[in-house]
C-alpha cells in the first residue's frame, strides 16, 4: 500500500495547478480522465464554474479553524478527484480552504484515471467515488480518510438508493440545492471529527 501511495505522491497537483489544468484542458474542448464526450465537458465546465463561485464564497468558521490549527505534526491531505466531478466541485473549495488555515497541512490532488492503483485502495463499497481524501503522516501511514461526500450527504444518497434503488437526476438537483444552503459546514463538521479523532489516536 505504501509504495503505491508514494508514487502518486509524485504525480501531484497543488490546488491551483489542478484548478488551472482543468481550466486549460476545457479551453481545448476536453475533459480531465481516460474518456471524453460532450457530457463530461459539460458537467466540467459546470464545476469550474461552480469551484471559481466556490472559491470566492466559501467561508471557515472561526471553531473549524480552532480545531485544525491543532494539527501539531505535518500531514499530507491526498485527494483522489477529476474535473467532471459534482461532489469534487463542491468540497474541494472547502477542503483547500480548511487546509488553509494550518501550515502543517498540504493539500495534494491526483487524477483518479491516472492512478487506478491508488483508487483501487479506497473504494467506497466496492465503486470508485470521488472525492476520496486520504491523511498521511510524514512517512505517508494512512491517519484516516474521508469521502466522497459530507456524512450528511451520504446518508441523504443511502437514504434515497434504499427507497428509490437508484439517483436520478431529480435526486442530483436535490443534492446541488443542498450543498448549496449548506455552504461547507457539513464538510468543515468532518473535518473537525477526523481531526479530533487523530488527535485521540495520539494520545
Amino acid at each position: 500500500m505504501k509504495k503505491i501511495i508514494e508514487k502518486s505522491l509524485e504525480n501531484t497537483y497543488q490546488y491551483q495547478e489542478y484548478r488551472d489544468l482543468v481550466s486549460n484542458l476545457l479551453a481545448e474542448g476536453k475533459a480531465t480522465g481516460n474518456e471524453q464526450s460532450d457530457a463530461l465537458t459539460n458537467y466540467s465546465l459546470l464545476n469550474d464554474k461552480r469551484m471559481k463561485r466556490l472559491d470566492k464564497t466559501i467561508k471557515i468558521s472561526e471553531e473549524t479553524v480552532t480545531q485544525i490549527k491543532k494539527v501539531n505534526e505535518p500531514q499530507t491531505w491526498l485527494v483522489i478527484t477529476e474535473g467532471w466531478c459534482g461532489d469534487a466541485a463542491q468540497n474541494l473549495p472547502v477542503i483547500n480552504k480548511i487546509a488553509e488555515t494550518n501550515n502543517n497541512i498540504h493539500l495534494k490532488l491526483v487524477l483518479r484515471d491516472d492512478n487506478e492503483d491508488l483508487m483501487n485502495l479506497f473504494l467506497t463499497n466496492g465503486g470508485k467515488s470521488i472525492p476520496k481524501l486520504i491523511a498521511l503522516d510524514t512517512d505517508n501511514n494512512v491517519i484516516d480518510t474521508w469521502g466522497p461526500r459530507p456524512t450528511v450527504a451520504t446518508k441523504m444518497v443511502a437514504d434515497y438508493k434504499a427507497k428509490h434503488g437508484a439517483l436520478d437526476a431529480n435526486f442530483k438537483q436535490d443534492l446541488q440545492v443542498w450543498y448549496n444552503k449548506n455552504k461547507g459546514q457539513s464538510v468543515q463538521d468532518d473535518f473537525v471529527e477526523l481531526v479530533k479523532k487523530a488527535a485521540l489516536k495520539e494520545a
